[in-house]
């Protein structure tokens, strides 16, 4: 067979094999899918469900109830550092703790740092733009009684074409007056990865 022959079959056949079309479809967001046993969507929801699950039957709220004449306790949801070997983005996981909080009805719920200080910028904005009758006053601020923070963790244990991935997720909730660690909740998950 000719050089310049082969040489164009074998530039066609490159051109077709880049050319090949990925098949992209829809899939339930409830369906698990790992790709490369690193943290994934997955992960973050059993997270966010045990934690939900944790944090709202613990004792916590009753005693606090209990307390303070049936009042709901003021929570505030604070950092999640991640202590892994990856990157995780814990907001993810948290803003379905967040929700939860909300629609359980047992515990109040006040933004965090970041958003209460854009709230702020616009309340003062209100001072100099809103009319007198709209405008909201300065130091009407429901105070949080506790603040939920923690962090993620990880093990990565490796032999030859094997490989484990543990992830342990430590969340605390702290009473804001006395630092008392009202309660604490985990969640561990491991992965076995055979290459």
């Amino acid at each position: 067979m000719n050089v310049k022959l082969l040489s164009s079959l074998l530039t066609i056949a490159l051109i077709f094999s880049a050319c090949s079309t990925r098949k992209i479809e829809r899939v339930s967001p409830d369906e698990t899918i790992d790709l490369s046993g690193r943290w994934n969507d997955a992960d973050s929801k059993m997270v966010a469900e045990a934690m939900v699950d944790q944090v709202l039957s613990g004792a916590w709220i009753d005693n606090y109830m209990r307390e303070n004449d049936g009042k709901k306790p003021v929570v505030i949801v604070g950092l999640v550092y991640n202590k892994s070997h990856e990157h995780i983005n814990a907001g993810t996981f948290i803003k379905d703790v967040e929700r939860a909080f909300i629609n359980s009805g047992r515990v109040r719920l006040v933004q965090a740092s970041e958003k209460r200080e854009e709230l702020r910028r616009e309340r003062a904005a209100q001072q100099e733009f809103a009319s007198n009758e709209t405008a909201k006053k300065w130091g009407k601020e429901l105070g949080a009684d506790f603040m939920l923070n923690g962090d993620i963790n990880s093990i990565v244990d490796t032999y030859k074409k094997e490989r484990v991935n543990y992830y342990q997720t430590n969340l605390e909730l702290s009473n804001l007056e006395t630092n008392e660690i009202v309660w604490i909740g985990d969640k561990k998950i491991k992965k076995y990865i055979n290459k």
